[in-house]
């Protein structure tokens, strides 16, 4: 999982998986809980999904460009637009289940 701010036309647009990128920010503690959640996912679903983590502090025009208002946020991007955006920290095999229909 990158932990670092990503180059996003690299890691994401350009990126062969499936990317889930999660909005978020060190002052968010939702975002904080949801780091062990990304992990798992990363390693569970590496085959088919990558996993980012975007801080919004340090990478506004992403965050402002994607209308991204809340964290954390996650949204998915195939093909380098993106499919699906969820708003809010969930367990694990529910937002597996939200992203199903776009993996």
């Amino acid at each position: 999982m990158e932990e670092t701010r990503p180059d996003f036309a690299t890691e994401v647009i350009g990126a062969e998986l499936p990317v889930l990128v999660e909005f978020t920010a060190d002052w968010c503690p939702p975002c904080r809980q949801m780091g062990p959640v990304l992990s798992a996912v990363a390693v569970e679903e590496g085959e088919r999904l990558k996993v980012v983590q975007l801080d919004v502090d340090t990478s506004p025009d992403t965050t402002n460009a994607y209308k991204v208002l809340s964290m954390p946020t996650f949204m998915v991007f195939r093909d380098g637009e993106p499919v699906k955006s969820i708003v809010g920290a969930r367990p694990k095999r529910r937002l597996l289940e939200e992203i199903s229909d776009v993996l």
